[in-house]
């Protein structure tokens, strides 16, 4: 039986791949170039790994709860967010220039998927490509010896995954609109079910007899107490309210 809501897949997502290089990145930043005792390298790879963590996470929930998958997605939103300003403070306390949105540098770094498309003999995308892969193509940024030149790289991608991430929220909210949570699914699939069910009656050689009182389907329990204790019998599934039984 297939699943009433789909869920995971989160690993062929722009979203999941860019957060997965951002806490790289930033784990290898924090090492090479922060105080490991000061309080911020803390801060900074928890938030890069809040933000791919909880992609994963709301991705696995939405099985079972739009709410939570809503939640969880809008937290790694809002680490990433914080993971950004973290960047700017270091730029900005060091006196270091930022890229601007629109400058050739942030434009190398942005236009890095397009342009792997493009060249790509099959068109294929930077999903397609593993984790290494995908790092060797923004090496030159990431792993360049002036820390300015990683932060703004990073600023650059964090900006393109919470792009991304606002993309996914809103699409989730419409959904969730338009066909409701999980719960709603469940009663939905119920109720067709049971609508189909009264629609084609069992076939009489069903060996599950039906209530003799009120046509309800029976089940076979085993009697507790009384003279007949210990012996299965056919009883109604509307019990308490009807109360009937059929022998085995």
């Amino acid at each position: 039986m297939s699943k009433i809501r789909p869920s995971g897949g989160y690993r062929d997502t722009c979203s999941f791949q860019t957060a997965t290089l951002i806490y790289d990145a930033t784990v290898w930043f924090c090492e090479k170039y922060l105080d490991p005792r000061s309080r911020t390298v803390d801060q900074m790879v928890q938030a890069a790994r809040s933000g791919r963590q909880n992609i994963a996470e709301g991705s696995r929930a939405s099985a079972t709860s739009s709410q939570t998958e809503l939640r969880l997605i809008n937290v790694a939103r809002a680490s990433l967010e914080e993971l950004l300003l973290d960047y700017e403070d270091y730029l900005r306390h060091r006196r270091l220039a930022q890229w601007a949105p629109d400058g050739a540098d942030a434009m190398a770094v942005r236009n890095v998927p397009r342009n792997f498309k493009k060249d790509s003999a099959d068109q294929s995308n930077l999903t397609d490509l593993s984790d290494q892969e995908r790092w060797a193509l923004y090496a030159r940024w990431l792993d360049h010896a002036d820390p300015a030149v990683r932060a703004n790289a990073l600023i650059c991608l964090i900006n393109q995954a919470n792009y991304l991430l606002d993309q996914q929220i809103a699409a989730l909210e419409t959904q969730f609109i338009e066909e409701g949570g999980y719960s709603e699914l469940l009663a939905s699939a119920r109720l067709k079910k049971r609508t189909a069910d009264r629609s084609n009656p069992p076939d009489s050689s069903d060996p599950i007899p039906a209530c003799p009182l009120c046509g309800k389907p029976t089940v076979l329990r085993t009697a507790k107490s009384g003279k007949n204790e210990g012996k299965q019998f056919w009883g109604c599934t509307g019990y308490p309210e009807c109360k009937g039984t059929v022998p085995v």
